[in-house]
């Protein structure tokens, strides 16, 4: 039974890092890995690309049983995400897409249609799902749970850098008031919202390197998985 199968669930706000060490912990154990946020921002993709009117949440559901979200390993590390069967990785990563998935993850038809297909990521010899409500909804039986945040500066900061680099071109200022802004919808909305379980041991990031983090999140794990 999948029931039976470990999982880790690394849940927090935007920029907070979870993506990077959920998959480096993943890797390390050699479990599989759920990018929960991107399925979010895939049907976001999809919307888009069907223009649908955010407002229509009947559109929005039909648009999510209709979308077809695949996960592709590319060299050392490298999530490519295909909507469809296009490649929207980089489409996936922009900003624009984080609000409107944002805006699509406040609608509970649309985190129903998507609670199974989350679940059906469960599969040995182990699963690490990081999102929002991975330990608070979709995975509430999970064995191991963190909350991995950081201050919201650090997190403007990190992804500052990681578009700077990327080429893209966007101020401080505007990310910290997004990131702050999303924290808000977030925290606020009425279905699953942004919130450590209650068994889910509390991290906080700022100032530590990746590897501390991941070596930190390891060492809750390992002792009870091998």
């Amino acid at each position: 039974m999948s029931e039976a199968v470990p999982v880790l669930t690394i849940d927090g706000p935007s920029g907070a890092g979870k993506g990077t060490v959920s998959r480096l912990v993943a890797r390390r154990l050699g479990w599989h890995y759920l990018d929960s946020g991107a399925l979010y921002r895939a049907v976001g993709v999809a919307a888009s690309w069907a223009d649908l009117d955010l407002s229509d949440a009947a559109a929005l559901v039909r648009c999510t049983f209709d979308t077809e979200v695949r996960f592709r390993e590319q060299g050392e590390g490298d999530l490519r995400v295909l909507v469809n069967g296009v490649d929207a990785t980089g489409e996936l990563r922009l900003e624009t897409t984080g609000t409107v998935a944002s805006a699509i993850a406040a609608i509970p038809e649309v985190r129903a249609a998507l609670k199974e297909r989350q679940r059906a990521f469960r599969t040995a010899p182990g699963l690490v799902a990081d999102g929002r409500d991975m330990g608070t909804v979709i995975f509430p039986d999970a064995p191991f749970k963190v909350f991995l945040t950081a201050s919201a500066q650090e997190r403007a900061d990190r992804r500052y850098k990681q578009l700077n680099d990327k080429g893209v071109s966007v101020t401080l200022d505007g990310l910290l008031r997004e990131i702050l802004a999303r924290d808000a919808r977030d925290a606020q909305r009425t279905v699953a919202p942004l919130r450590p379980a209650e068994d889910a041991v509390l991290l906080d990031s700022t100032g530590m390197p990746i590897e501390a983090v991941v070596d930190k999140v390891l060492s809750l794990v390992r002792p009870a998985a091998v």
